[in-house]
């Protein structure tokens, strides 16, 4: 993976490594996480920002970690 170096402002970055410890990730990787929320939220301005960063959650998480989902309909069958 190659790297390029940008400018960022110091309130932000203050910003993301304070969000970057509760999130246990490093800073860069929360100013990408939150690059892809943005990203998406723009791509589907119809769903709401919470709701796009715990899908791209929940979908960094590894597989064996996942629950198979059944819906109730078929769960009282």
């Amino acid at each position: 993976m190659s790297t390029v170096s940008v400018r960022i402002d110091e309130n932000l970055v203050s910003a993301a490594r304070a969000a970057a410890k509760a999130e246990f990730r490093t800073v860069q990787g929360q100013v990408e996480f939150w690059a892809r929320v943005g990203r998406a939220a723009l791509d589907n301005p119809d769903l709401p920002a919470s709701f796009i960063a715990e899908s791209l959650m929940s979908m960094a998480e590894p597989g064996e970690d996942s629950t198979v989902f059944v819906p109730r309909s078929a769960a009282r069958a």
